[in-house]
């Protein structure tokens, strides 16, 4: 079993390279692990090209979902985004923020922060700003932010209730999230969870959705929402590296799910310095929402 440092330094040496990788080279891969499925050319990341703010030299093809979209952001609001590698998400953002507000991208991997500090010099955004850092401890002071993003990153953190407290921490009383994030429903095959490369392409790092949603609540958050989920399809040719035509089978007729979800929350106006230590129910939709919508538990 690795130790929590140990990942990290794997996940941040992968991503050193995926920096400088082709964004056709990521989108065919686990979130940019390596050129692992021959059967698809994307296998988790939305198009993000018809989107205002959208910057084709940010894009690296590793996200999981489109959170900028659900987030509500305001005109003048500020935004972190979490594991901001490229800058993607943060130049999305800054299109809903506009000139008057502010977007921090935070991300643990040098090579990253220069691309994606060199992107947003291209583009002569000066209220885009990049901070090298760890996401269990960020380097953004208390109550700052309207809304925290992020894309298909949380899974590849061994401390996710650490994350979450960051997040609650550099929100503002009354501020919110929209992440998206691959979680599993049922149990993945041993193989397919210790394999590192699965690690750094998000897949067995991910937890059970159901857990995940409850260390949401238990950090604080209010008004929690699963705001889009949809089932992420793995081709046989990347399960057949960690299964046998048996496990196969057997995986394939299971209830096991791999799945994308973009989920909701927001600090209280009235947050207590301390975070609770009961885990409330989870609040979720029946079905998926796919935009802003009253009731759907955003803004």
């Amino acid at each position: 079993m690795k130790t929590e440092q140990a990942l990290k330094a794997l996940v941040q040496e992968k991503y050193s390279q995926i920096a400088q990788q082709e964004k056709g080279v990521n989108m065919s891969s686990c979130c940019g692990a390596g050129n692992c499925s021959t059967e698809v050319y994307n296998i988790m990341s939305d198009d993000y090209s018809h989107i205002q703010g959208y910057a084709e030299s940010a894009d690296l093809g590793l996200g999981c979902g489109l959170p900028t979209q659900f987030a509500c952001i305001q005109k003048g609001d500020t935004v972190i985004d979490l594991g901001s590698g490229a800058g993607n998400d943060c130049f999305v953002a800054r299109a809903e923020t506009g000139e008057t507000g502010k977007v921090i991208g935070v991300d643990f991997t040098p090579a990253m922060i220069e691309r994606a500090r060199n992107n947003a010099a291209s583009l002569g955004f000066n209220n885009v700003e990049f901070r090298e850092g760890d996401i269990e401890n960020l380097p953004i002071g208390s109550n700052q932010a309207n809304v925290v993003v992020s894309n298909c990153v949380l899974n590849l953190v061994p401390n996710k209730h650490a994350v979450l407290a960051e997040i609650f921490r550099v929100l503002k009383p009354g501020g919110h999230f929209s992440i998206s994030d691959i979680v599993l429903v049922g149990a993945l095959p041993a193989a397919l969870r210790q394999d590192a490369e699965m690690y750094a392409g998000c897949v067995s790092g991910a937890i059970q959705k159901q857990v995940y949603l409850e260390l949401i609540h238990a950090n604080g958050f209010q008004q929690v929402s699963v705001q889009k989920e949809k089932a992420i399809y793995l081709p046989d040719d990347i399960l057949n590296k960690y299964l046998d035509e048996e496990a196969l089978a057997q995986f394939r007729a299971g209830d096991t799910g791999i799945f994308s979800i973009t989920v909701y929350g927001e600090k209280p106006q009235d947050a207590p310095t301390a975070h609770p230590n009961t885990v409330p129910g989870v609040e979720q939709a029946d079905t998926p929402v796919n935009a802003c919508q009253p009731g759907a538990g955003c803004c």
